[in-house]
């Protein structure tokens, strides 16, 4: 979440953004209850309109040394 929201708002996502596909409950509230966080982070990328490809993160490359 941090990639793609930045470290604040991905705190407030999380705590304060009701998603409806899980009868509004914050994310926060589903991963304390058990709920696996990749479902609960795509939820999130679905109604947030986070574009599909970076569902699954950012390519980031490795720095040769």
């Amino acid at each position: 979440m941090i990639d793609e929201f930045g470290e604040a708002y991905s705190e407030v996502i999380a705590s304060d953004l009701a998603l409806t596909e899980h009868s509004d409950k914050s994310g926060s509230q589903l991963i304390n209850e058990g709920a696996d966080p990749r479902d609960v982070w795509l939820a999130i990328c679905r109604q947030t309109g986070v574009p599909k490809e970076r569902w699954h993160g950012i390519n980031k490359t490795k720095s040769k040394k």
